[in-house]
């Protein structure tokens, strides 16, 4: 809808309000222009649409990725944070989730395997045996939390270990070999698409030159789009530059972490060797390193199955090029025209070079006399800047014929002349190109127009707009010198901070030796005065210090009987106990 409502042809103002005539033009238009599924420049908006909504840098990947790792793993790590066991058998349920979450986290093995689910327990016992629970247990939620993340390190550091002393890691699979062929191959993809772009660009760029120079050549070339189909192409190729750039980035991201495998691996096995015991100060923070280096691997793999995605999807947007020119037909319609590629013409216009003393009041940039030449932020994507608004071309700049600095922005030209007439007026130029890419929506973000279309900021920056990233421009070193108080001083002199000096300046104030008090006192008042007390009322306390107890014997009742004597000489006496038992009283 945006682009129709910009195209200049289509007569709408995109200032006012839309009248319902307008409106019903708008869609009518809108429908046309989505059913010509011939034309490349629809192909090109969707191709844009589609990179901007699916792309990211490796920064907002890798961080995105890992994000929704820590979102698959929070049920289990909230199920072993939150548990409190008390019995051995809650114990051992809770080790096996430290198990299963150790496998999870590291990627190495499907935990249904049991032979991987028995390697990674007999790697955990050891730097984490079943005793160690209770102290595991009476950690605070972030204290397990990262404890649970060295143990997935360790453990997985140990079956890396394993697996170069060929001691298990049959599961896992080997990640440097599978990038060291996985990344030529993505990389030898995209470089044969760009290969494809660059050959015809060129060619319908020849074909684009070959109708403006000849009239016969432009009333039989008018009715293909060649234009719409030379922006889509280079559009396509820039997509894949980056991502070829990304592909190299992550080439080289590789060769660094094999060099730091392997030798971790090497500095690790001469620190073990077959010693029975080691210090774990030595060897926990070189497991660490592997674990580490092998998620870089795992990341890799993630971003090279990315780049390859991207770029395959891409492929469909540019399959319009041999709908519209086979081979056969694009090859009569270049008979007698010469193709020149990008590289022929920056080559042609070497030697050239601006003459600064044609230009008073311009300022030119060159190789030699600027620092950070080859970071300039250029206009329109490096494209020549009198090319486009005049013919319609996105003809490669030759940034040695000098750099035109107009308005804190940089453009490159194709040639010397083009550069001279952009010169004189740039102003005019500049609305020259934007008028083009108003009639050529997908100009807008091949041309990097952005600024020139604020209200059609792209998905990406919408989405970031808090952290877009943008090119810093050309900068140069500056000094200022102010004044060190512009405004006097407002130092309250009197102020005072001492509550005792306030005080003496109060009495001084008052000046109270110079003051009589007086006082009467009358009938009703003499001998009066207003007074309190404060008592506590008693309480009463009461302790005890002794406990009376009390319990019942029976009384002792024993009698004698021949104590007096009797008839006979000799005393009998006869002991007769009456005493009741205890359990009768």
């Amino acid at each position: 809808v945006k682009a129709v409502g910009l195209d200049p042809r289509n007569d709408f103002n995109v200032d006012q309000i839309l009248t319902k005539t307008d409106a019903q033009n708008l869609i009518q238009l809108c429908v046309t222009r989505l059913l010509d599924t011939a034309n490349p420049s629809l192909s090109t908006i969707k191709m844009q649409v589609y990179f901007d909504m699916n792309y990211a840098n490796r920064a907002e990947l890798l961080s995105e990725q890992h994000r929704l790792l820590e979102g698959r793993l929070a049920p289990v790590v909230r199920d072993i944070t939150d548990s409190h066991p008390r019995v051995q058998e809650e114990m051992e349920n809770v080790y096996r989730k430290i198990v299963s979450y150790v496998l999870l986290s590291s990627g190495l093995g499907s935990p249904t395997d049991i032979e991987v689910v028995r390697e990674v327990t007999a790697a955990l016992q050891s730097v984490f045996p079943q005793t160690e629970m209770i102290t595991f247990i009476s950690l605070s939620k972030k204290n397990k939390e990262q404890q649970l993340k060295n143990l997935a390190m360790l453990v997985t550091g140990i079956r890396l270990y394993n697996k170069e002393c060929r001691r298990g890691g049959s599961s896992i699979d080997d990640l440097p070999a599978i990038l060291n062929e996985a990344i030529p191959s993505a990389t030898r993809t995209v470089d044969e698409g760009l290969n494809t772009c660059h050959t015809l660009a060129h060619r319908y760029t020849a074909l684009l030159e070959s109708m403006q120079e000849d009239q016969h050549r432009y009333t039989q070339l008018s009715s293909f789009k060649l234009k719409e189909a030379l922006f889509n192409v280079r559009q396509y190729e820039a997509f894949l530059c980056i991502l070829l750039s990304d592909a190299i980035t992550s080439a080289q991201e590789v060769e660094k972490m094999n060099v730091r495998f392997a030798a971790t691996m090497e500095q690790l096995k001469n620190t073990v060797q077959n010693k029975v015991s080691i210090d774990t100060k030595e060897v926990f923070p070189l497991f660490v390193a592997l674990s580490n280096l092998w998620t870089g691997f795992q990341d890799e793999i993630l971003l090279l199955s990315f780049l390859t995605n991207i770029a395959n999807n891409l492929q469909q947007f540019s399959e319009i090029q041999s709908q519209l020119f086979p081979e056969e037909v694009l090859t009569s319609l270049l008979e007698g025209v010469t193709v020149k590629s990008d590289e022929e013409r920056i080559r042609e216009t070497m030697g050239t070079r601006v003459n600064v003393s044609d230009f008073k009041n311009q300022e030119w940039l060159f190789p030699e006399t600027t620092d950070n030449f080859d970071q300039l932020l250029i206009q329109y994507h490096g494209f020549c800047a009198h090319a486009i608004g005049v013919k319609g071309l996105t003809l490669p700049g030759n940034p040695t014929i000098g750099i035109l600095k107009h308005k804190e922005r940089c453009y490159v030209f194709s040639s010397k002349e083009a550069a001279y007439i952009f010169a004189q007026d740039p102003d005019k130029f500049i609305q020259l190109n934007v008028e083009k890419a108003r009639e050529h929506a997908e100009l807008i973000q091949l041309l990097e127009l952005r600024h020139q279309f604020e209200y059609l900021a792209p998905y990406a920056q919408a989405r970031n707009a808090g952290k877009f990233f943008m090119k810093p421009t050309t900068k140069c070193d500056s000094s200022t010198q102010t004044d060190t108080h512009i405004l006097p001083p407002t130092i309250v002199t009197s102020y005072e901070w001492n509550e005792w000096e306030l005080r003496r300046k109060a009495i001084k104030l008052a000046n109270l030796r110079c003051k009589l008090t007086r006082a009467m006192q009358t009938d009703l008042s003499h001998m009066r005065r207003e007074n309190s007390t404060q008592v506590y009322l008693p309480k009463d306390v009461s302790t005890q210090t002794k406990r009376d107890n009390s319990s019942s014997v029976p009384r002792p009742q024993i009698f004698l009987e021949g104590l007096r004597g009797g008839s006979s000489p000799t005393t009998h006496m006869v002991k007769v106990d009456l005493t009741r038992a205890v359990d009768e009283t």
